[in-house]
Order: C-alpha cells, then sequence, then structure tokens
C-alpha cells in the first residue's frame, strides 16, 4: 500500500513493553493488540484474541498474582520482538515468594506496529521473600 505508515523498532518495542506493564498494572486497554492476536504459554494457547487477552490482563487471576517485573532486555529481528525479564508475584509461603524468567516473543510487523503473536517461555524460581 503506498504511503502506509512503518512502525519504527523503538515504537514496536514500546508495543510490547505496554504488555508487559500490563502484566504488573493490570490495565491492557493501551495494549496494541490486533484483533486475532494468540498467546501461546508451555505449548498452549492462553490468548484467543485481542480482546480476550485484554480482558484476561486487566481482570484475571492468573495475572493478578504478579507484583513486579525487571526492566525487559529487548532484541528485534525482523518482525520479531523478544523481551527477557523476571516477573515477581505477591504472595509468599515461609519467607519464600514465587518468581519467573520470562522469555516472550511478540510478532510484531512494522507494517502495523500490532502484537499478533506472544510465545511465552516461562522458568518459575523461588527467592526470598
Amino acid at each position: 500500500m503506498a504511503g502506509a505508515r512503518v512502525h519504527t523498532e523503538a515504537e514496536r518495542i514500546a508495543a510490547a513493553q505496554a504488555y508487559i506493564d500490563a502484566l504488573v498494572n493490570h490495565d491492557a486497554d493501551d495494549v496494541p493488540f490486533a484483533p486475532g492476536c494468540t498467546r501461546i504459554e508451555f505449548g498452549v494457547k492462553t490468548g484467543f484474541s485481542g480482546n480476550h487477552l485484554r480482558r484476561s490482563l486487566n481482570g484475571g487471576p492468573q495475572y493478578r498474582v504478579i507484583e513486579s517485573a525487571t526492566t525487559p532486555e529487548f532484541t528485534v529481528d525482523g518482525d520479531v520482538v523478544r523481551a527477557r525479564f523476571d516477573l515477581t508475584t505477591k504472595p509468599s509461603l515461609a519467607g519464600r515468594r514465587v518468581g519467573a524468567h520470562i522469555d516472550e516473543t511478540f510478532v510484531i510487523p512494522a507494517e502495523d506496529g500490532l502484537i499478533h503473536r506472544i510465545r511465552a517461555v516461562v522458568r518459575p524460581f523461588l527467592m526470598r521473600a
């Protein structure tokens, strides 16, 4: 399409960051999901559309336990934006808290700047509360 706007790497990283922010603040209203966006975690589809992901991030109990995220390390390769970061959960037991090393791959084409697919690799770990 002539004259179509191309989204920069920085804008596509910002789209992925908006998703990561929503994991923690539970406000996904500004996350730029494509309508047909899907999310895969542990080989299982956990997000079925942009609206489903938005609803889940806004109110899903699986996300409500997340307390914080470290600053992500981003890399971009074509349409793929990769983010590596750690999450910390709120609950603690016997002075321990669950954290997770996250390696999330987003397909965010430069043509539209929207998140089309997310693949999450999650490696839980225990940490001192």
